[in-house]
């Protein structure tokens, strides 16, 4: 194989070893034996794992940023927020070590802490403008207490949802559309009318216990 194709195949053997095994758990040592190269075959392209977490970080950068730039919308409607939720757990499950290992991450690198905040407090806007979207188009009806703190829940559960699941069902892969099944239940008691049947539409196609 081309030496050009070699970082793209540490990067994608480090993201799925750090994916199933956590990263504390994964040395660059053991990234080389995956792919059968050398160590120094791969230092020379990443100097350190730091470096390798640095450059999977980016690309998930790059994706949640798109998808939340993406979202500022005047309304919006259930199914609308559905599919963006969907994309934004996708990615999520994509780069799952990152949520899987985030405290540890963010304590290890003061730099990724700063870029992951923003990230969280990016998501939050999202939510908050996803909810004034459903407001505005008389979909959901909420106070603003009730807004605010379903914003901060659908974050929360964004963040987390990884460490959950991973210690309650070790042995299935992580479940994108369940997590927005539970996201959505959240918002589901403040819907009106046909955003509510539209609600139930989608939750008995999506929810698998």
């Amino acid at each position: 194989m081309a030496r050009s194709q070699t970082p793209l195949r540490i990067e994608q053997a480090a993201l799925q070893l750090f994916n199933d095994y956590g990263e504390p758990n994964i040395t660059t040592n053991r990234i080389a034996d995956e792919l059968d190269i050398s160590p120094g075959n791969l230092h020379y392209h990443f100097r350190t794992k730091q470096d390798l977490i640095d450059t999977l970080f980016e690309q998930f950068e790059r994706r949640m940023l798109g998808l939340l730039a993406a979202s500022e919308i005047e309304q919006t409607d259930i199914e609308d927020a559905w599919f963006f939720l969907h994309l934004v757990f996708e990615t999520i499950t994509e780069y799952r070590f990152l949520y899987r290992d985030l405290v540890e991450l963010c304590i290890r690198s003061s730099d990724l802490h700063r870029r992951m905040r923003g990230i969280l407090k990016l998501s939050m806007q999202t939510a908050d403008q996803l909810m004034g979207g459903l407001i505005r188009a008389g979909r959901m009806q909420a106070n603003q207490q009730e807004r605010e703190s379903m914003v901060r829940n659908i974050v929360l559960i964004s963040s987390f949802w990884i460490g959950f699941d991973q210690i309650l069902e070790s042995r299935q892969q992580p479940r994108p559309d369940r997590a927005v099944w539970q996201v959505m239940t959240l918002v589901s008691p403040y819907l009106k009318g046909e955003a509510k049947a539209q609600f139930n539409e989608l939750a008995s196609a999506y929810h698998h216990p």
